[in-house]
């Protein structure tokens, strides 16, 4: 008979406060999109990571490091995440974004540290999303990016890119 493992209790490892590190523009493929103490990229995190840290709240560091490695600016970020340039703006340090927001900053952490982890550069990925793509009816992927289901859709053509699928 086989035994299933139960989870362990969330204890003080599970509780911990996790950071997002984005690669900055001097970053190879050697330094991961990486966040947590281990080193794994977001994309890698367990649901559960992931949603410890969005129920800690993205911070206006974790945005900026969002914006440089999309190489948005704020306006552009702005339309995506679906809010006024204000609220962007107006958090501080280590303010943190309400949890609606910090989802949305996180699922954008999380994309791009696939999105970069699949075209090994961060310029051959941010130029991949400024293209029109047929297989998104001619679409920009970045211009998708300001609905969940639209991240989606990207994040699936990612992964037929990963695969050697027409994309």
């Amino acid at each position: 008979m086989a035994h299933r493992k139960t989870p362990a209790p969330m204890g003080k490892k599970q509780d911990r406060e996790v950071a997002i590190a984005l690669p900055k523009k001097t970053d190879s493929m050697a330094q991961t999109a990486a966040a947590d103490d281990t080193g794994r990229p977001v994309h890698e995190w367990t649901g559960m990571e992931k949603i410890s840290k969005v129920r800690q709240g993205m911070t206006r560091k974790d945005l900026e490091d969002v914006k440089e490695s999309f190489g948005l600016d704020y306006e552009t970020l702005a339309k995506v995440l679906s809010v006024a340039k204000a609220t962007l703006f107006n958090k501080k340090g280590a303010e943190k974004f309400n949890p609606s927001l910090s989802e949305k900053i996180f699922v954008l952490a999380d994309l791009y540290s696939y999105g970069l982890s699949v075209f090994g550069e961060k310029e051959r990925f941010n130029s991949w999303l400024e293209k029109e793509n047929r297989a998104l009816g001619y679409a920009r992927p970045l211009e998708l990016l300001d609905t969940m289901i639209g991240v989606d859709e990207v994040k699936n053509m990612i992964g037929r890119i990963e695969h050697g699928i027409y994309a």
